[in-house]
């Protein structure tokens, strides 16, 4: 059992005085206007002119902005924020490039989260105090839990929630101790009613946080539609269904964290489909599962404990074929949950059984290759 170090991100809480909320805005704004005005011209250049703009270039053109007096006052906040939304843009651009995000799109006011990175030299750490660049106190964070011993933050990331929440996530390098090897194995299949089932058997029910707060986000919603736009009552009731928002996802975030931890924890090797899955009648309940998220949690805790995780080809016909002799059926609809193998005839379970297939077909996986993939039906 050795250990790792891992570069993790801490998340607090703070309450801003009136003057720091004040800064912030300012520089949420400049933040802002930098990555939308650095994005028009790099579309500009690239659709009428097939011109590729760098990075370096929309660095130079930052300072000039600076310079120009109708802009000048992107001067008044550190400098550190705008140039790492330059970054953000140049990786939203790579990303686009490498066929893992759609194109980037503008950021706007109200609709998109307010944030601000500081790099190393544009804030200060000390005694577990973090000063910001161009402000005169330590922020009023609201320490949940303790940062590491001995921790040196390399970044911190300031935000403003549609909630009027502020939150900090500090970057900082932490060993991490890998988790003993263990003998266990699951294969997950993801679904609505259960949202997981392993292949040991066990189902975990789907919490449906979104469901569960459905009528309480309804009224907020139809009270904010009937106030009048621009006013104070609207801004209060926008809050207000923010509000609610805010809650489905912190208790789902919360619940994920938990089961992807306590999977990691149990298993050395876990296996997922490769989901891409596009069914109008089903969004609702497919984003309140956030299958997505969940998988993300399963592979950086992999990353960080030790652990292996394998996705296998998402056309691979886990719910069709028959764990016990490896027969096809045909066909097999949504409201078939249980089924017996003609070939066989073991009596299945119709997400147990998948889960066990998705465990078997990742261990092959695993064990031939990426070459080799599962058959496709």
């Amino acid at each position: 059992m050795g250990s790792r170090v891992v570069k993790r991100a801490y998340r607090y809480r703070f309450y801003p005085t009136p003057e720091q909320a004040a800064q912030l805005a300012r520089t949420f704004g400049c933040v802002r206007y930098v990555y939308n005005r650095a994005l028009a011209e790099r579309s500009r250049a690239w659709f009428s002119e097939r011109c590729r703009i760098t990075h370096a270039e929309t660095d130079k053109m930052l300072t000039a902005w600076k310079r120009d007096p109708e802009t000048a006052w992107l001067a008044e906040p550190s400098k550190g924020p705008l140039q790492a939304t330059l970054r953000h843009l140049q990786s939203a651009f790579v990303n686009f490039w490498e066929k893992r995000a759609g194109y980037p799109s503008f950021k706007k006011k109200g609709r998109t989260l307010d944030a601000a990175t500081y790099f190393r030299n544009c804030f200060t750490y000390r005694n577990g105090n973090i000063t910001l660049a161009k402000q005169d106190r330590p922020l009023d964070i609201v320490w949940s839990r303790p940062l590491p011993d001995g921790v040196d933050p390399s970044q911190v990331t300031v935000s403003r929630n549609s909630r009027g929440q502020y939150h900090i996530s500090i970057l900082v390098e932490e060993t991490i101790t890998i988790l003993p090897p263990t003998s266990g194995q699951v294969g997950i299949d993801a679904g609505i009613t259960s949202l997981v089932t392993l292949s040991t058997g066990e189902k975990v029910t789907n919490p449906r946080h979104e469901r569960a707060d459905r009528a309480r986000l309804a009224r907020a919603q139809r009270e904010l539609s009937r106030k009048e736009k621009g006013s104070v009552n609207r801004a209060k009731a926008r809050a207000r269904v923010a509000k609610v928002h805010g809650r489905i996802r912190d208790r789902r975030r919360d619940h994920l964290h938990k089961l992807s931890t306590r999977v990691i924890r149990e298993n050395q090797t876990v296996v997922i489909e490769d989901l891409s899955v596009r069914n109008h009648a089903l969004a609702r309940a497919i984003s309140d599962a956030s299958w997505s998220e969940l998988r993300t949690m399963l592979e950086y805790k992999a990353g960080w404990y030790g652990r292996t995780v394998i996705a296998i080809d998402r056309f691979y016909p886990s719910s069709k074929t028959c764990s016990a002799c490896g027969s096809i059926v045909e066909k097999m609809p949504l409201n078939v949950r249980e089924w017996a193998c003609r070939g066989c005839g073991t009596v299945h379970d119709r997400d147990v059984n998948a889960a066990r297939n998705i465990l078997a077909a990742g261990l092959a996986v695993a064990a031939c290759g990426d070459g080799v993939r599962p058959p496709r039906s």
